[in-house]
């Protein structure tokens, strides 16, 4: 009777792990469908971009090039036209960073102090200070393009670098202190009490308790932020001047700025130069992102 049982067993574990691998294989061949169709448009500009101008004509979309050709990479970096200039979207590539870098710092750092003063550090009307701060975050660009405006030229700041800087911290910081607060309400309060009671200050308790244990979320926020402020397109045409518009603005202008025939390739080649930085940003800190999403960035 054992005998039985165990034969028994045995030919429903294969018939069980047989089913197993076919799901698998078939979960893994959709996984690679979706994929595949998803990536399907940056295939597309990859293999223009190292085609040249006769192929792509005569060519298909997804035919691959007969030879790769990597001048249309050279000239979309420092010599494509974009407007009245033609030096290429390489100094507007370095405008992007100028913005980008001081705008993400300075969001995610009044975000975390913010989150951190509303969450752990209660006072009369916190809550109706956060549920304020919160409706930030469902304005719409096109709303706050005229008062921005006004108050870009009350500051001085006006077609500068530092207005857009300014302006993408203003439009961020509902968004960064809405991570951090949710993040910061998983945190015992009886924790900042007792830092409290040993003596310790507002900027202690933030600088030596609060902030070890919060990369997760900092890196939740500076991948957000960075995504939004280098993508963002119009803050920079409205708010930038001639020699401070984003790397998005100048990709724009060349795509629209044609003389003699259209060169598909450059205009492929400098969408995906555009495009590397958040590219990279993903590929390397992506893992980081789902681990802070999952450790409390939308939880409270």
């Amino acid at each position: 009777m054992s005998n039985l049982n165990s034969t028994s067993n045995k030919a429903v574990g294969r018939k069980t792990s047989g089913l197993d691998k076919v799901l698998r294989v078939a979960l893994y061949t959709v996984l690679i469908v979706v994929a595949a169709f998803y990536l399907m448009p940056f295939i597309v500009m990859l293999i223009t971009s190292l085609k040249d101008v006769e192929e792509i004509r005569t060519g298909t979309l997804l035919s691959l090039p007969a030879s790769l050709h990597f001048d249309s990479w050279s000239k979309a970096w420092s010599s494509a036209c974009t407007g009245g200039s033609c030096g290429g979207i390489s100094p507007y590539f370095m405008n992007s960073f100028q913005i980008v870098l001081p705008a993400v710092a300075i969001s995610t750092l009044v975000g975390a102090i913010n989150g951190y003063v509303i969450s752990l550090w209660k006072f009369r009307g916190s809550d109706f200070f956060f549920a304020a701060m919160l409706v930030g975050c469902f304005i719409p660009f096109q709303v706050i393009l005229l008062p921005m405006a006004q108050t870009l030229g009350w500051l001085g700041i006006a077609n500068t670098t530092s207005g857009l800087v300014f302006v993408h911290v203003v439009y961020g910081v509902a968004f960064t202190t809405l991570f951090f607060r949710n993040f910061y309400q998983s945190i015992p309060g009886e924790l900042v009490k007792a830092a409290r009671l040993d003596g310790a200050g507002f900027f202690t308790i933030f600088y030596r308790i609060i902030l070890p244990v919060s990369t997760p979320i900092i890196v939740v926020t500076v991948i957000w932020q960075f995504t939004q402020i280098w993508n963002d397109f119009l803050f920079g045409v409205a708010f930038s001047g001639f020699d401070t518009q984003p790397v998005t603005v100048a990709l724009n202008n060349l795509v629209n700025t044609s003389f003699g025939g259209k060169e598909y390739n450059v205009d492929m080649a400098a969408a995906i130069i555009a495009a590397l930085p958040t590219l990279a940003v993903y590929v390397f800190a992506g893992k980081y992102f789902v681990r802070g999403l999952t450790a409390g960035a939308v939880k409270g």
